[in-house]
Order: C-alpha cells, then sequence, then structure tokens
C-alpha cells in the first residue's frame, strides 16, 4: 500500500453526486494486530485485508473508549460517552431506567434516518435494555441481535443466562452461529432492492469471549449448563476455554461473514458509492495480540483504545492508501453525518470531528485532540504526543514495587508506541498544556460517583492534580 502522505493528505476523487450507502461493521475486542493487514502471521483474514487493501488503512485509529459499551455510546450519539449516565459504566451493566441512550438523543441513525436512509442494526446493541432502550428507538427502523454486552454463540443466552435474541424488541429463536446468522441478515440486507440510500450498522460479538468456534456447539452446551450451578460470575467468561488458535476462529468466521457481505454489496452494483468502515469498539484482552502496543482492553495504554480502522468508498477515496492521522470513534460519527447530507443537532454538539473534506476534497488532515476518561485514567493525544494520567499503582520497572499515583506521563507515539519513554521532564509546558486541556473537557462531563468500582478510594489517588 502507498501512504497517503503521511497525515497531510489523501488521495480523494470528490463527492459523488448521490448520497452514499453507509456500512459500519463493529468487531468487538479485536487486537490491533490480529488482522492479516495490521501483521498478523497465525489469523487469515483475506476479506478484510481485501478492503483495505482497496481503501484508507489507519495506522493511528482509536476506540473512544477502552470499554465496548461507552463506545458504542460515543459512536451513535458522536458525543463522549459519558454525556450520558450510561457512559459511566465500565462496562454498562444496570438494566433500569437512565442507563441507556434516551430516545430524545439524536444519534447517526436518527439523523441519517430523518435524511432519506433505511437504517438497520444487525448484531450486538449494548447500550441498554427493554422495556427503556432499543435501536429501534433511536432511529433504527430493524433489528436483529442482543441487547447484552456479551452472548453465546450457539444458546444466544446473555450475562445472566437469559436468551437474549430478538427480532425488533421481539424474543426469537434461531439456531445457528451467531456470527453466521448476523452475517446472512446483512447479506440479505445490502443485496435488496431499494431506491434509496441505506446505513447498516452490523455489530459482531466476536472476537469476545466465550470461546467458541463454528464446531463448538457442545461447549456451548455446558456453558448454558454452568448457569445452574455457578451464575456468578457470569460462565460466559469462559476462564477455562480458549487458545490462540480458538481465537483464530473467531476472527476468522467474521472474515468470512464480513466476505460474504461485501460479496452481496458488489453483486448489487452497489459496491462503488458505499462507505464502508470497520474497526473494533475497544482493544483486544486475553487471546488477542496487541503488538507493539501495551495494554489490553479497559486500560487507556495504547493497547486498549487503538485498534483495526478502515474505509473503503471507490466513488470518492482512491485504494491503497496508509495513513498515521490520529482519529477515533467520535471522528467517525461526525463524518458520516456530513457523508449523509444531513448536519448534527444544534442542542447536542458533536465532541468529533468532521473528516470528509480530507478525505474526499484534498483538504489538510483537521489536526485536533483526542480525549479519553475512565473512572481511573485520562489521555489526550495531541499531534504525536499524548499525555497519560493514571490514578492507579504503577512500577518503575517490571516486578519491582509499586508506587501509588497519580501519575502524569508524556509519550512521542511517532517513536514509541510502546509508551515507555515518558518524557514529562522534557516538555514540562507541553505537558502543562495538554493536562490543562484534559482537566477542561473533563469538567464538561458527569462525574464518576464515589462507589463506582474503578474510582481510587483515597484522597491522594483521586485528584488529576
Amino acid at each position: 500500500m502507498a501512504t497517503a502522505g503521511g497525515i497531510g493528505t489523501v488521495a480523494g476523487g470528490g463527492r459523488p453526486a448521490g448520497p452514499p450507502n453507509i456500512l459500519v461493521v463493529l468487531a468487538d475486542d479485536l487486537g490491533w494486530a490480529d488482522l492479516g493487514c495490521y501483521g498478523s502471521t497465525r489469523i487469515r483474514t483475506p476479506h478484510l485485508d481485501r478492503l483495505a487493501a482497496a481503501g484508507l488503512l489507519f495506522r493511528h485509529g482509536y476506540a473512544c473508549s477502552p470499554w465496548c459499551s461507552s463506545t458504542r455510546i460515543g459512536l451513535y450519539t458522536g458525543r463522549y460517552p459519558t454525556r450520558l449516565p450510561a457512559g459511566l459504566e465500565e462496562p454498562l451493566t444496570t438494566r433500569a431506567a437512565g442507563n441507556g441512550i434516551p430516545a430524545d438523543q439524536p444519534t447517526l441513525s436518527s439523523l441519517l434516518l430523518a435524511a432519506g436512509y433505511e437504517t438497520a442494526m444487525f448484531g450486538k446493541w449494548h447500550c441498554g435494555w427493554l422495556p427503556w432502550y432499543s435501536p429501534l428507538r433511536i432511529g433504527f427502523q430493524r433489528f436483529y441481535g442482543n441487547f447484552d454486552g456479551a452472548i453465546d454463540y450457539f444458546e444466544h443466552v446473555n450475562t445472566t443466562g437469559e436468551a437474549d435474541l430478538y427480532e425488533g424488541e421481539t424474543p426469537v429463536a434461531e439456531a445457528g452461529y451467531y456470527t453466521s446468522l448476523i452475517s446472512d441478515r446483512a447479506a440479505e440486507f445490502v443485496a435488496a432492492d431499494r431506491a434509496g440510500p441505506f446505513y447498516l450498522q452490523l455489530n459482531y460479538t466476536a472476537p469476545h469471549w466465550p470461546w467458541e468456534g463454528p464446531g463448538d456447539r457442545d461447549v456451548g452446551a455446558e456453558i448454558r449448563r454452568r448457569f445452574a450451578r455457578e451464575p456468578v460470575p457470569t460462565p460466559l467468561i469462559h476462564p477455562d476455554g480458549g487458545s490462540l488458535e480458538k481465537y483464530a476462529e473467531l476472527v476468522e468466521e467474521m472474515d468470512a461473514g464480513i466476505g460474504r457481505v461485501l460479496a452481496a454489496l458488489a453483486g448489487a452494483g452497489r459496491a462503488d458509492n458505499t462507505i464502508v468502515v470497520f474497526t473494533s469498539d475497544n482493544g483486544g484482552e486475553r487471546w488477542s495480540k496487541n503488538w507493539p502496543l501495551v495494554g489490553e482492553k479497559g486500560d487507556l495504554a495504547e493497547g486498549g483504545i487503538r485498534v483495526p480502522l478502515i474505509l473503503r468508498w471507490p466513488a470518492a477515496v482512491a485504494g491503497g492508501q496508509v495513513t498515521d492521522a490520529p482519529v477515533h470513534t467520535l471522528d467517525l460519527t461526525a463524518t458520516l453525518v456530513d457523508a449523509g447530507g444531513t448536519v448534527p443537532d444544534e442542542r447536542y454538539p458533536l465532541d468529533g470531528v468532521n473528516l470528509l473534506p480530507w478525505l474526499v476534497d484534498g483538504a489538510d488532515f483537521p489536526a485536533h485532540d483526542l480525549f479519553w476518561r475512565t473512572s481511573n485514567q485520562g489521555a489526550l493525544r495531541r499531534g504525536r504526543y499524548k499525555y497519560l494520567f493514571d490514578r492507579r499503582d504503577r512500577s518503575v520497572l517490571g516486578n519491582w514495587p509499586r508506587r501509588p499515583g497519580p501519575f502524569h506521563l508524556l509519550y512521542d507515539l511517532s517513536v514509541d508506541g510502546r509508551e515507555q519513554a515518558d518524557l514529562a521532564g522534557h516538555h514540562p509546558q507541553l505537558l502543562d498544556d495538554l493536562r490543562a486541556t484534559w482537566t477542561r473537557i473533563d469538567a464538561e462531563l458527569l462525574p464518576f460517583p464515589p462507589e463506582h468500582p474503578g474510582v481510587p478510594t483515597t484522597a491522594e489517588h483521586s485528584e488529576p492534580d
């Protein structure tokens, strides 16, 4: 692949006359190096590799949170997840009113629906539970999938052992491997006859636990039996299962399903003017490969938030490009809102930056800060530099005794993706500027409640300065 001018420019072909179709594919807990196009040598992902070769691959693409539910909230609303109470949970588990995306919250789906798009979501929702919340209440006209944060691939039960497969808001029973079921629905949807554009949100649970490949129906049955014996913590966590080979099966089956969807899109003659975005909701965990990054899901180190990100739009963006431009989930929302011919609701301004002029009009990359926040960490990326605020204990080196936080760290990600060389002492003014910006944004968001399990309990750990 050719490098797209580093961070400066992208070879774009201008905006097509008609509105593009939009297909956003979200993996679940996929590691940064789990695809062939990102350097994996043990997992075969030919369809995603071809997608990248025909589009734009981001080497510095990020999820807006290291947690699955909050990234999804950010994607749909285009705003920092902790502007909503549901975004404070890590991840969302409270099944109650007040813990989801409200129906009156403008979303990517509701804005595109109002602009004339046909909208659908297949797969994982994880933004609130019935009877209060649903994809159908934020602008999706169709939904087939699960509400919870995890589902057994064969038994289709959630983290509490309850059946969790829905058609709209109606429970349904259907046999089959979950990854294949939603892939087939998506392929059918993109190939259907329609006069106008569509927006399809395809949310895989792969490669999230439980560790079940397409041939592991007996494993699913055993996990379901465990709910009667030891339901807490949920048997879906599958702590005695998995392997590198099994994890590869989950990723490869997802890749095969995406291949069927892309083939159906091409067969319908719609591939040219369809924006296809592929990414993950956060970094990988347990069996994933994040190398050379450190950290994993739940951590604001690079391994928890830097994720595969691919964008293909043949009618407007030349293929075979790679960029080091740092972007995250909220930028995708702002970009897709503009690409769909609509505008944000002025009462709910977006927190991301619209990348469309850079992607298709030859404009320079819109340099902007990327902000993250969890109950015990914070981060801000500006250009090549990343500020990491960590309330947790850290060791000086390796297994040395740990020291209490907070820590204020500065890394140059252009040369130190492993975040090992703290440059805070070399650039004190830059560190102060990044800290001040992070603190200002943090003050605009909802506070984490004192009883939150991730909030430090001692005063010296709880203050950012």
